[in-house]
């Protein structure tokens, strides 16, 4: 008896998933550097060429693995909250503190998920292959987030120019973020991490608002 395509595209989706998730699992174990079609074959509890049946090859599932992660990453800091700062600061307080308050999320995610989210910087694609539009798009939200919060700050820059403000504020909470979870600062205590991550950004909102 034929198989129905409904059947088809459910097998497939369920078998998507288990590679996503297997791939997240093997990455956060070894990193990404480990991920092989074998033992991810064997996790997922398909056979080898069963891979290419739903991806046109590893970077297209390595693709969709980011995906998964920017959207872990986008929940995580959609949950975060400032308590106590509504009603009783200036605007630009607010935004400050949401911002400093959005930076130690980052943080914290990347400690708790680190090689997943070193994944997503790790990647490259082949020369000549273009990132899909749909990932930069998932990557914008992220970037959005600090662009809103600079709006109250420097609301004398052009949209253009706070995102790119935004974007610049991030590498630079990235840049600590990285060097201090690889120890290239020396051996810094991670409640040190947080106390310095929330100095910079604090140092910089200030600087902007003053500006």
């Amino acid at each position: 008896m034929p198989r129905s395509p409904d059947g088809t595209r459910t097998r497939r989706g369920e078998l998507k998933e288990r590679l996503i998730e297997s791939a997240l699992s093997l990455i956060e174990k070894q990193g990404l550097a480990s991920l092989k079609a074998r033992p991810l074959a064997e996790k997922a509890g398909c056979a080898l060429g069963a891979i290419y049946t739903v991806f046109p090859d590893l970077d297209g599932l390595i693709l969709a693995v980011s995906a998964r992660t920017l959207a872990k990453l986008e929940a995580h800091l959609d949950a975060i909250t400032v308590p106590d700062v509504e009603g009783r600061a200036s605007p630009h307080e607010v935004a400050l503190q949401r911002l400093v308050a959005l930076a130690l999320a980052y943080l914290d995610f990347a400690f708790a998920h680190r090689a997943s989210w070193r994944a997503l910087f790790e990647h490259r694609l082949p020369e000549g292959r273009p990132v899909p539009d749909w990932l930069i798009a998932d990557q914008a939200r992220l970037f959005d987030k600090v662009e809103a919060l600079l709006e109250p700050l420097v609301p004398q820059l052009a949209a253009p120019d706070r995102a790119t403000l935004a974007r610049s504020l991030f590498s630079a909470v990235h840049g600590l973020v990285l060097l201090g979870l690889e120890e290239k600062l020396g051996v810094m205590a991670f409640p040190m991490l947080r106390e310095e991550v929330a100095r910079l950004v604090t140092a910089m909102a200030r600087g902007l608002a003053a500006t």
